[in-house]
């Protein structure tokens, strides 16, 4: 560990856990911007899993950052609310 003023990411690298820090991160991120969208047009998880022809329990594994849930179940979701999922590699 090289100490103070060390870099985060280097950091992260070291202990191994870069890749998942950074894909948690995204995750909550993702969520985040959903239950956003949701509440902006007052609509409860009952009312997406209805749009979405799928259980309420479903909705919560999808709005669960720790639950490994599919590309195509966020872009269901994000076309349920109007939006577009967009992913791109940096």
């Amino acid at each position: 560990m090289k100490g103070i003023g060390q870099n985060f990411d280097e950091f992260l690298k070291e202990q191994d856990i870069f890749d998942e820090v950074n894909e948690l991160a995204a995750k909550k991120i993702i969520t985040y911007q959903l239950k956003q969208a949701m509440q902006e047009q007052n609509l409860t998880k009952s009312a997406i899993a209805k749009k979405m022809k799928t259980s309420r329990v479903a909705i919560d594994n999808i709005l669960d950052p720790a639950f490994n849930t599919s590309i195509d179940s966020l872009e269901r979701f994000a076309y349920v609310l109007g939006k577009k999922l967009t992913i791109s590699l940096s």
